[in-house]
């Protein structure tokens, strides 16, 4: 007896219960296949299970998970859906997913899992020790595969959700470059002029004791005022960067900003849809492979970024335990677009609840698009004015400098 008290350890764990909330806390096992099984006894779904809480709160870590590893992961769900849906066993397609990846800390991530299913773990247990690669949705997606034998289908959903949600990343993202690549142009100019050019044109002033115009004279104080506490200006700036981020990482911080972009003019509408996008398409995955209505909005909450529409969710799950469907809890939260609501609705009515949340990721996938296509057509020329403006007002002040000094001259 002492000797199994002894080799016992603490595993910290997340488990979704069956009303779609989450749950974190520990237990004392010897394996985490135990603590597994005892989360499952007690009506739990593991999402996580380690020797080390993950981590909460915020924190100045760069991120581990870039575009790289969501393409690799994407390139590996591709693979385990083909190769399953050929008849080939788990542990040999897991083996071949693996021999054809060609990124390293996946690939040791993936003969790590492999190591972990011939020890015992299910597929589920395997993928959810590695929280950087595989969502909660992607590991629960695979445990209802495993417990409902068709895992190849799983694997295929999931690499259909996995390349629409990466696509619309790589719009969003792709879309941004232009305006802050313009902005960051611009600013650049105005700076060059103020700390270089703008001095040696004083210079003429100064030396031949002229009187200067107005827009010059306020041209070249500000040049003066730039070159003399541009660094304190810096320094603030990145003390009020670096305050916004300690903030914005508090829960607190991140509901208070997440409130607030959904209210930025055409930005609020396209994140907005591009939420709906996520827990549209997330809900489809889940809800097609039977995972109960309220444990599947708990996986979608977990999955969605703004901290203020996934907040929402909870009541969405209230309302349909209390037997009001899902339709008319999703229209009160009033955090989703009034069109969410009426397809839901007729998914209820028709019994095809997971086709509708398709065709509503769908729809708002498109939209999202032409909602980024609106903010960039509306951003890149009020940029491009703006610049316009303050390098033509610093023209126009030289011109009217080199007016003035042809006067004196003649």
């Amino acid at each position: 007896m002492a000797a199994a008290t002894t080799s016992s350890t603490t595993f910290h764990f997340r488990a979704v219960t069956p009303d779609g909330k989450m749950r974190t806390g520990s237990l004392a096992a010897v394996s985490e296949k135990l603590v597994a099984t005892e989360l499952r006894r007690q009506g739990l779904t593991p999402v996580f299970i380690g020797r080390q809480a993950q981590a909460a709160g915020w924190s100045f870590k760069l991120p581990q998970f870039g575009l790289k590893s969501r393409q690799g992961v994407l390139f590996f769900t591709g693979e385990m859906s083909t190769l399953l849906n050929s008849g080939i066993p788990l542990d040999r397609a897991l083996q071949i997913a693996t021999e054809l990846t060609d990124q390293t800390e996946l690939k040791s991530v993936l003969q790590e899992t492999l190591r972990s299913i011939k020890g015992g773990k299910s597929m589920a247990d395997a993928l959810g020790q590695h929280p950087l690669y595989f969502s909660e949705l992607y590991v629960n997606m695979v445990r209802a595969g495993e417990a409902s034998g068709s895992l190849g289908q799983v694997f295929e959903r999931l690499a259909e959700f996995e390349r629409t949600h990466d696509e619309l990343r790589s719009y969003i993202i792709g879309s941004m470059v232009y305006p802050a690549l313009l902005s960051l142009v611009g600013l650049g100019s105005i700076l060059v002029l103020m700390y270089y050019v703008v001095p040696r044109f004083a210079t003429v002033f100064e030396t031949g004791q002229l009187k200067m115009p107005l827009p010059t004279q306020i041209m070249i104080e500000t040049s003066n005022f730039i070159r003399a506490w541009g660094w304190v200006a810096g320094f603030a700036l990145a003390l009020g960067i670096t305050g916004f981020q300690v903030y914005t990482g508090t829960p607190e911080g991140r509901l208070w900003w997440d409130t607030t972009r959904l209210r930025i003019p055409l930005l609020g509408e396209a994140l907005r849809k591009a939420e709906t996008a996520r827990f549209a398409r997330a809900m489809a995955t889940l809800v097609s492979n039977s995972v109960p209505l309220v444990q599947s909005i708990g996986i979608a909450r977990a999955i969605l970024v703004n901290k203020r529409m996934a907040g929402s969710l909870d009541a969405l799950a209230q309302g349909i335990k209390r037997g009001e469907g899902i339709a008319e809890p999703l229209r009160k939260t009033g955090q989703f677009p009034p069109l969410a609501s009426h397809l839901l609705n007729v998914g209820e009515e028709t019994g095809k609840l997971d086709a509708m949340f398709t065709r509503m990721a769908d729809i708002y996938e498109t939209e999202t698009r032409d909602a980024i296509k609106r903010f960039t057509a509306l951003f890149e020329p009020l940029i491009i004015l703006i610049m316009g403006i303050v390098v033509g007002a610093l023209i126009l002040s030289m011109l009217i400098a080199i007016t003035s000094i042809n006067e004196v001259a003649g």
